[in-house]
């Protein structure tokens, strides 16, 4: 009888054909959630129009989206861990597609927050077992560039809102924005038959069987015999509890990306649901304040893939760092009433530096925590994050409303960014010391 060891398979194992379907498969989610959660910022000046809305009242209506995934992310990642990623990601991803369909029959302000409410409830669920589940199936020398290639979804989904926003909203209102959330859920089925369940939840509940038809899958060239066990190191010793999440030297690190992932997020929905609204009362016209929107996206597409490749290479702490500086620098310059060209190439850097980092984050989280409590990890940090999505665009409506300059309201802006960056700072020097006191001592 043989012993297999998974995740040291799954490292060996070329990136095939399997690993290839779930990266296309997740990010295909992601492009649905990303257009899910952009969506809002696209139909917000019409909403402030057709109801009426002050500017904290606008922030309120979108902060309701925001509790949903804030619940969500602690709900459904504590919850996967113990029932299976599968099932997390098929109830997130129903859930969030019926209700944002639904949102589009709102009426009145309280029925768009309701709705808004429960779709926000499965994005929140989905990220962080989506995260999770492909953080498995990579081997560890590509693991942050699949996990950032797979996120680009996000971005795309956004790039999308824009993109159909700039032509719906003007000839036909912000209802349709919301209706076309009936064509992905024709992604169900594949969801259900062609996702694979995670190998180390099969193996930890002792489905064995399954495990290695999985396996077989991953790598076709395994011979697996019925009397083969496989095991998946990585998991022993940890229990899926928020408890475990700061022991092993991890309280440090783990309060360090939980301060990065509420800046970060209050960066990203701030920006995605404020920037449109700010542009076109700067004086840009209102296809130009959409497509900063699609700029902002299109940026976070690309930080992500670049900062997942440089983050193999040199560090996701070091890429992340920079990433943050960056973002403080390119949002202040915002404000100067750039020309148009240059507007969006700021915009560009900034939605590289804010949403390609949070997928960056994402990714930091899965290293640090074993499969036990990964999902767990993923959505106790994507909650807490959720708190600051929640803080900004509420944050947003209020400084607005002061009637601020627009230099000191992006300036203002930028302070998330650096308070991240230095976070961060403190998270490398902590997996510094615990890499080198975990080298062996030279004799």
């Amino acid at each position: 009888m043989r012993q297999i060891d998974v995740t040291d398979h799954i490292d060996k194992t070329r990136f095939g054909k399997f690993q290839w379907s779930v990266v296309g498969l997740c990010a295909l989610l992601l492009i649905v959630d990303g257009y899910d959660v952009f969506v809002a910022g696209t139909v917000l000046p019409k909403l402030i129009q057709e109801w009426g809305l002050t500017k904290p009242q606008a922030g309120t209506l979108q902060a309701w989206a925001l509790f949903g995934m804030m619940f969500g992310a602690f709900i459904f990642g504590s919850l996967a861990d113990r029932f299976g990623r599968k099932k997390g990601i098929a109830i997130s991803f129903l859930m969030f597609t019926i209700a944002t369909l639904l949102t589009g029959f709102a009426t009145s302000p309280e029925q768009f927050k309701i709705f808004r409410f429960f779709a926000g409830l499965g994005c929140g669920g989905l990220m962080p077992n989506a995260v999770a589940l492909m953080n498995e199936y990579a081997p560890k020398r590509l693991r942050s560039t699949m996990v950032a290639l797979m996120f680009s979804g996000y971005s795309v989904g956004g790039m999308l809102a824009a993109g159909l926003g700039i032509w719906v909203i003007p000839n036909h209102g912000w209802q349709p924005m919301f209706f076309v959330a009936v064509l992905p859920l024709l992604l169900l089925p594949a969801i259900l038959w062609r996702l694979p369940e995670s190998l180390g939840f099969l193996i930890r509940q002792g489905d064995q069987d399954r495990a290695r038809r999985v396996l077989s899958r991953v790598d076709p060239n395994l011979q697996l015999r019925s009397t083969d066990t496989l095991i998946f190191t990585e998991a022993k010793g940890s229990s899926a509890s928020i408890t475990e999440l700061f022991q092993h030297q991890r309280l440090l690190r783990t309060s360090m990306l939980w301060v990065a992932f509420f800046c970060c997020l209050l960066l990203v929905y701030l920006l995605s649901s404020w920037l449109p609204k700010v542009l076109q009362e700067a004086g840009y016209a209102e296809k130009a304040s959409l497509l900063s929107l699609f700029s902002l996206n299109f940026g976070g597409m690309a930080g992500a893939i670049l900062g997942g490749r440089m983050g193999d290479r040199f560090g996701l702490p070091k890429v992340v760092i920079a990433f943050f500086v960056l973002a403080a620098l390119s949002i202040g310059l915002i404000g100067s009433n750039p020309s148009s060209a240059l507007l969006f190439a700021l915009v560009f850097v900034a939605g590289a530096t804010t949403i390609g980092t949070q997928i960056l984050l994402y990714a930091s989280v899965a290293q640090l925590y074993p499969l036990a409590v990964r999902a767990t990890g993923l959505g106790w940090a994507s909650g807490i994050g959720r708190i600051g999505a929640i803080v900004g665009p509420t944050f947003g409506g209020l400084l607005l409303a002061q009637q601020y300059p627009l230099q000191q309201n992006f300036l203002i802006f930028a302070i998330p960014a650096a308070i991240s960056a230095m976070a961060m700072m403190v998270y490398a020097l902590a997996s510094a010391r615990q890499t080198e006191a975990l080298k062996p001592v030279e004799a």
